[in-house]
């Protein structure tokens, strides 16, 4: 009896040491640029999104192979239950979803409910956090811009105020009740600002005004594992991530790719890799040794670096011998040139305020700037909306055309004298001078010469104000950045999503340009609450002439997306909207003897 004892305690013994032997799969990532805060109510950069995307969970997400993009549940059961007059959404939340454990849970197991949507949606409409997100539920939910006006007037939010459109059935079940017929909810609570946050982790852990900036507990595969802040950061798999496996179908245009895809990772339990190492690196040069030597397993080629990886628009044959694997798509990304409405110098409405924002849109060589800073890795683009995106119009032609001989007839016409040492005045004799803030790595520096070359071409000088890229984001919400090249990703795959860029009520959370014009305002709001379709594009396209005319922006361009992955990398292909994809990847290293 107690050598049959001895025998099943080696037996187990061996088990653990096994599994204990079992190496780590670990994937290495570079981020070219560094991240915010990660608190999912105050992100709106890309690059802290593949952060909180991997922490916090919302309702929904999109297939992960599915082209054009399809929603899918994430949280939720089943995707939303609408009624036929598109006013109320009926939504079931999965049961025995566990937020991460943490001392604010006060040693217990905290189940995640429809509760916690609600708290974290009501959250974006606190005045002391001043989320720039709060865009996202505007004029939405009934009762909810209610509920915003109080607690602007109060100065505080109170979280235990009814919301009649927050209707909870249940623990796992909420109804949503709409101020009017609403087409992109779905897709709006999909993206990552509206996660669930556990209010007890707020309580614990939020700053002076409300954020848990560095202390993210989410649902999601992972979690901070550590943190040195613009350098390194550390996940570490969920280990009380529920029982998920991976299922997708291949997608109709994916061919044998997808189908590849589907053979390596199909029945996989989500996540594989059990940690993500993620070094911020701002030069072209150091990401592109880090990913060529094999410390990293999958890279972003950025444009700068197109030409050393591929080649009319294939991989290069040398990489592909090693395995390399290239997943190209076009973003749907959006960008754009704005002038800030705001500024004494180039804001306002006046006839002679027009020209000089136009006269400067026509004089700047967009293809230059492609060919140049982008290697080609971009095509132009003619209105707001990109491609592979709902209410994109490929035969948009734009009124502003690369004319700098028109430009400087303009500038002539309506008062901008030059004088005797070749540089133009104001109307009214003052200096006139532009400030062009960009990011202040190689890419930055590179697209501020060809401003300036644009600028010298009307004979306009031209001031560099060089900054990092979250000081920008915090001086555009101000209103205090004069003109910039700004690029937006698809937070959701539809029109609506960049047209609200424009819209005045959203000055100070994604309307750079500061712009507001009551008629722009009146079309976005129609457009607002039509679904897409041939009335709604012809709005967009009345919209764009107007910021054409009016001489507020003008899109440039939108870029491809080139990912390199290691051979060592399994089931990857990427999404045009989720920010990563890394809970549905495998790694299979060779071993090194």
């Amino acid at each position: 009896m107690q050598l049959i004892q001895f025998a099943v305690c080696v037996a187990a013994l061996c088990g653990v040491l096994s599994a204990q032997a079992a190496p780590l799969k670990t994937l290495h990532y570079i981020l070219p640029a560094a991240e915010g805060s990660l608190d999912p109510a105050q992100g709106r950069d890309l690059y802290t999104g593949h952060i909180t995307e991997a922490i916090f969970e919302t309702l929904f997400t999109y297939d992960y192979l599915a082209r054009p993009v399809r929603l899918a549940p994430q949280t939720a059961a089943a995707l939303p239950e609408i009624s036929a007059d598109g006013r109320s959404y009926l939504i079931r939340l999965k049961p025995g979803i566990w937020f991460t454990p943490d001392p604010a849970f006060g040693g217990q197991r905290r189940e995640l409910t429809v509760a916690d949507y609600v708290y974290s949606w009501k959250r974006l409409f606190d005045p002391r956090l001043a989320s720039p997100n709060s865009w996202l539920l505007e004029g939405r939910i009934v009762g909810l811009d209610a509920l915003a006006a109080a607690a602007k007037q109060r100065g505080r939010m109170d979280y235990d105020a009814p919301v009649a459109g927050f209707e909870q059935l249940d623990r796992y079940t909420l109804r949503l009740h709409l101020t009017q017929p609403d087409f992109n909810l779905g897709m709006i609570l999909a993206y990552e600002p509206l996660a669930a946050v556990a209010r007890e982790v707020v309580q614990r852990y939020a700053d002076t005004k409300g954020e848990v900036a560095d202390h993210p507990v989410g649902t999601g595969a992972y979690q901070l594992g550590k943190w040195v802040r613009g350098s390194r950061i550390v996940l570490d798999a969920n280990p009380d991530y529920r029982s998920e496996h991976w299922n997708f179908a291949a997608s109709a245009d994916g061919s044998a790719n997808d189908a590849r895809i589907v053979r390596q990772m199909q029945g996989k339990k989500i996540p594989q890799i059990g940690r993500i190492e993620i070094s911020v690196q701002l030069e072209d040069q150091s990401r592109w040794l880090s990913f060529t030597s094999g410390a990293a397993d999958l890279f972003w080629l950025d444009g700068p670096l197109a030409p050393r990886a591929i080649e009319r628009g294939q991989l290069r044959p040398e990489l592909a011998a090693r395995g390399i694997q290239l997943s190209r798509i076009v973003d749907p990304v959006l960008t754009y040139y704005y002038w800030n409405m705001q500024d004494p110098v180039l804001g306002g409405f006046s006839k002679e305020k027009i020209a000089l924002r136009r006269a400067i849109a026509m004089a700047h060589d967009v293809d230059e700037e492609i060919r140049l800073v982008l290697n080609g890795e971009a095509e132009r683009l003619a209105m707001p909306v990109p491609p592979g995106v709902a209410g994109h119009d490929p035969d948009y032609r734009s009124v502003l055309q690369y004319d700098p001989v028109l430009a400087n007839r303009l500038l002539d016409q309506f008062g901008y004298k030059k004088g005797a040492d070749g540089w133009r005045t104001l109307p009214d004799g003052q200096p006139l001078q532009i400030r062009y803030t960009s990011r202040n790595e190689a890419a930055g520096v590179l697209m501020a010469e060809l401003w300036r070359k644009t600028y010298t071409r009307l004979g306009i000088r031209m001031d560099n104000q060089r900054m990092i890229f979250s000081d920008i984001q915090q001086a555009e919400q101000r209103c205090q950045v004069q003109t910039r090249t700004y690029q937006w990703m698809a937070d959701y795959p539809d029109g609506d999503n960049f047209m609200q860029l424009f819209y005045g009520k959203n000055i100070h959370q994604n309307n750079n340009g500061c712009y507001q014009d009551a008629q722009y305002d009146q079309w976005f709001e129609a457009s607002h609450a039509m679904p897409p379709g041939p009335q709604r594009d012809a709005l967009y396209r009345q919209m764009t002439r107007l910021l054409e005319v009016q001489g507020v922006a003008m899109p440039a361009y939108t870029r491809y997306r080139s990912m390199l992955a290691q051979a060592a990398l399994l089931g990857y292909k990427k999404h045009p909207i989720l920010h990563q994809e890394w809970k549905y990847l495998d790694i299979e290293r060779k071993d090194k003897k």
